[in-house]
């Protein structure tokens, strides 16, 4: 497929996932970001930082058009699921306010909605 056919919606979702993904890096490192905060732990940031780098190199990797990058995508994506997942249940994202708790779950819709979004595309990719 030619630049010119590759579907708007993956590329506005590529930005969107390097966006969010340099958010979740300042977030690990700065422990708070909006409404989402994290335990001030080392591990905590180590694993913000990482699942933030992992959804950013997910949006670089839709960028190159192809279905290998579009696939290797998916499973950072999944990864970062889980990584929230496990935040979550050990406490390295507290869960003690209803702003925090919609930002975790919305930020992990908005993940798995992603993922979805790119596998159903993934006849657009060389």
């Amino acid at each position: 497929m030619d630049n010119k056919t590759f579907p708007i919606g993956l590329t506005v979702v590529a930005i969107l996932m390097i966006i969010f993904g340099v958010a979740e890096i300042i977030t690990g490192f700065n422990h708070h970001f909006f409404v989402v905060s994290t335990s001030a732990t080392s591990l905590s940031t180590i694993l913000g930082a990482t699942i933030g780098a992992f959804y950013a190199l997910g949006g670089c990797l839709v960028l190159t058009k192809r279905k290998w990058a579009a696939t290797t995508a998916i499973v950072l994506l999944i990864i970062d699921i889980i990584g929230r997942i496990t935040m979550v249940i050990t406490g390295l994202y507290p869960v003690d306010s209803a702003k925090q708790t919609f930002a975790i779950i919305a930020g992990t819709l908005i993940a798995a909605l992603f993922a979805f979004y790119i596998g159903m595309k993934r006849n657009a990719f060389k």
